[in-house]
């Protein structure tokens, strides 16, 4: 059988490139809801820990959880964190597959948000907060009108990456039964005993995606280059 052939067989016959549109809806959909999630909670994160560092100290029970909060996710693998989520806290629990893995993901990803916001955050001259002050603004006022905008500005690069990590992340979401892409060339595999096609060209619409995430961060760096100049 020739490789036109061998590709209807493994992908096109019997509706096979189905499961691959699956996979890459709950990819996108996983990856998406996890990046807002994580951006969400890292902001809650990093808002918290600045302003215990730069009020004496306040805060000291938020501060020790999001700490520690931090410290567990960055210090345990994803796919661990994903199992517990699933197989423990949702265990006995009906509860849709793909909004556990936005939740697990998420959770993941704030942390990692949380500490690329905070070095944002920190990346602004201390002077601006100190005029703030002296101009009579609060510190929600000062965060939120003058620093915060400066320092999401900043890190949207570095916020785009994180949105490639998740995307190629949900590949582990096969562990608990996520029909994500690789989940999907393993079910078409296991159909056809082939596994070259099925994952050949998962690994080509991973590449196109993050292809075109690459450029579209590349393209908002170039535009913010030349904002700051």
């Amino acid at each position: 059988m020739n490789i036109v052939g061998n590709f209807y067989q493994s992908v096109i016959y019997d509706g096979r490139w189905k499961f691959i549109l699956e996979g890459l809806k709950n990819t996108c959909l996983i990856a998406l809801g996890a990046v807002i999630l994580g951006v969400i909670i890292g902001s809650i994160i990093a808002l918290i820990r600045n302003y215990h560092d730069h009020h004496n100290n306040k805060l000291k029970v938020l501060n020790f959880l999001a700490k520690a909060y931090t410290d567990i996710i960055r210090g345990t693998p994803s796919t661990l964190q994903l199992m517990i989520i699933y197989y423990i806290i949702f265990g006995s629990v009906d509860v849709n597959i793909v909004i556990v893995g936005v939740l697990a993901f998420g959770i993941n990803s704030g942390a990692y948000v949380a500490e690329i916001i905070r070095a944002g955050v920190n990346s602004i001259d201390k002077g601006q907060m100190e005029a703030g002050y002296a101009l009579g603004l609060s510190y929600k006022q000062i965060i939120f009108s003058i620093i915060f905008p400066q320092a999401i500005k900043n890190v949207l690069p570095a916020l785009g990456n994180e949105f490639i990590t998740l995307v190629k992340e949900t590949s582990i979401g096969a562990y608990i039964g996520i029909v994500e892409l690789t989940k999907a060339s393993d079910i078409i595999a296991s159909r056809t005993y082939d596994y070259f096609f099925p994952l050949i060209l998962i690994a080509l619409i991973y590449l196109t995606i993050t292809f075109i995430l690459t450029k579209l961060i590349s393209r908002m760096e170039v535009r913010l280059n030349h904002a700051r100049s």
